[in-house]
């Protein structure tokens, strides 16, 4: 039981407090977020137990902030080790060179772009993409002397695209059920702000990406060659990525997906290698793959994974987790909310508070179920009283939500893209333009009232 309401004055204050103190840690001093973190957490903390919170309360705050991130947390722990044996069986290295032989170099950003939203649209994971083919597809970006940072968004700009389309994706199907919407008319609605932001994204990763490598046909042969030389590059290789589509195909939770696949790519590497011990393979697991080819650029490039690359991300999953447990069960983030859903009027101010409401949700709690729960059911009898159809409030979640949380560096999503591929979240955020154009096209439609649907009487 909380000891008193908080004021809307007091509530607005400590979360200002707050996103200046992690900001300023961040952006100005330059230190780590989960340190940044830590610190608003002991803020916090002090300020509930000034104003006399049990704490009891802190320690269910915490207890309630983590519970959401416990599968997300399981599923990294395992990406982690699948990029390790993805490496070491020859899968990854396959991908970048069937790559090189394939796709255009001029085209090579928008390319990759396509690819990663067709693959997501059909897996349903933005995570599972980003950690298999996005890998593969950054280390042939990286190979040809494209910016890192182009790359990346370009990956997690189509990953996200097809997670969002996907009626396989868990964020779309929990947004549906949230705002009590049928699911494909949710996603057919999504395409009002989801089409328009894919189109201009497209346009400019193509004038971005044209003739904008370094490498040439004689190096990417040699990078070719390194790479049949020192892994093993077979058609064989096609089998666990048939796997990871099977399973999806079947709806098959992301976590037994994933660790099948390690399973089947396990099995490879002793088929390729029968002389290989299970205590190197637990070390490869472990510690994850490390590259030899005497080639220093393919070795930084391929020298990935493991259960170990992933526990930084895993500690700030948490400290972030707990943080937004605070805030929500100490009701600082529902008395904001609550207010700003009392004071709507027209259409677009209601969108637009829906937006910032699941934006701002994404920067406190750092989750992205959460920035569609929340908001969610703060709004929902708002657009219900104003007779706009279910589907209208799911894509303002959408777009100021699930997609939002790549580009917090604390996020759950942002801290994986910037753990898997080993670049900072302000490097490559400039670059996810389908996450900066959707809340924009989600604003335009209330604006314009384009895609806005009422309730028939």
């Amino acid at each position: 039981m909380r000891s008193k309401k908080v004021s809307l004055l007091e509530a607005s204050i400590v979360l200002a407090i707050i996103i200046l103190s992690i900001s300023t840690g961040v952006i100005v001093l330059k230190i780590a977020p989960s340190i940044a973190i830590l610190f608003s957490i002991s803020l916090t903390m002090l300020y509930t137990l000034f104003r006399g919170f049990p704490l009891a309360l802190l320690n269910k705050g915490i207890i309630t902030g983590i519970q959401p991130g416990i599968v997300p947390i399981f599923i990294f722990i395992l990406v982690g080790s699948l990029i390790a044996v993805w490496i070491k069986a020859g899968i990854i290295p396959t991908l970048m060179v069937v790559g090189f032989k394939i796709l255009s170099l001029k085209f090579f950003v928008p390319s990759i772009f396509i690819v990663c939203a067709v693959v997501g649209s059909a897996v349903g994971s933005a995570f599972t993409v980003m950690s298999t083919i996005g890998i593969a597809f950054f280390g042939i970006g990286t190979t040809l002397g494209l910016n890192s940072a182009l790359v990346v968004g370009a990956i997690v700009s189509g990953a996200i695209f097809g997670d969002k389309m996907s009626p396989l994706s868990e964020s779309t199907n929990l947004t549906a059920a949230v705002v009590e919407a049928d699911l494909f008319k949710h996603i057919k609605n999504l395409m009002w702000s989801t089409i328009p932001a894919f189109v201009c994204s497209l346009v400019l990763f193509a004038i971005l990406g044209w003739n904008n490598h370094s490498a040439s046909l004689s190096q990417i042969d040699e990078v070719v060659s390194i790479l049949e030389k020192n892994f093993s590059i077979s058609f064989w290789a096609v089998i666990p990525i048939l796997f990871m589509f099977i399973c999806a195909w079947k709806k098959v939770p992301a976590v037994f997906t994933i660790l099948l696949n390690i399973c089947i790519s396990i099995g490879m590497i002793l088929i390729q290698n029968p002389h290989t011990s299970f205590r190197s393979l637990g070390v490869v697991i472990e510690s994850g793959f490390v590259s030899h080819t005497d080639n220093k650029q393919i070795d930084l490039l391929l020298s990935r994974g493991g259960i170990e690359s992933m526990m930084p991300t895993v500690a700030l999953i948490i400290l972030t987790l707990s943080l937004g447990g605070l805030l929500m069960e100490t009701g600082l983030i529902e008395t904001v909310m609550n207010a700003l859903a009392q004071k709507l009027g027209s259409t677009v101010s209601l969108i637009s508070a829906t937006l910032l409401a699941s934006i701002g949700t994404n920067i406190f709690v750092g989750e992205q179920f959460l920035s569609v729960i929340l908001p969610g059911n703060a709004f929902k009898t708002v657009y219900k009283r104003k007779q706009l159809d279910p589907v209208v409030l799911g894509r303002a979640l959408e777009d100021g939500g699930t997609v939002i949380n790549y580009l917090i560096p604390w996020g759950v999503a942002g801290s994986f893209v910037a753990g898997t591929f080993g670049i900072s979240t302000f490097s490559y955020l400039p670059f996810v333009f389908f996450s900066l154009f959707s809340p924009l096209f989600s604003f335009l439609s209330g604006l314009t009232g384009i895609g806005i649907k009422y309730i028939k009487k």
